[in-house]
């Protein structure tokens, strides 16, 4: 799977924060909803938007960009957070 026409960068959209497919919710907002103990269904559920191939992009993303990731995601999550997402 490639991750990079899902992970998208606008700078007028998010403050140009790494984004789902243009749409408003960012990699940063999946991140968080895995760390804190959402499943990919209830995501799914809360998103019918979204496809688990998006879900699975972010984290991708995360592993095969980590200094990307870093400046852009990770900052923003707690050490527990990160840890969670990271054990996922």
């Amino acid at each position: 799977m490639y991750y990079q026409h899902i992970i998208t960068i606008e700078p007028g959209q998010r403050s140009g924060k790494p984004c789902i497919r243009g749409m408003r919710i960012t990699v940063y907002d999946i991140l968080e909803y895995l760390a804190g103990g959402m499943a990919e269904a209830e995501i799914l559920e809360d998103f019918s938007e979204l496809t688990l191939e998006d879900i699975k992009a972010c984290l991708r993303g995360c592993l095969k960009s980590p200094v990307f990731y870093e400046k852009h995601v990770f900052q923003a999550l707690s050490v527990n957070e990160r840890s969670r997402v990271l054990d996922y």
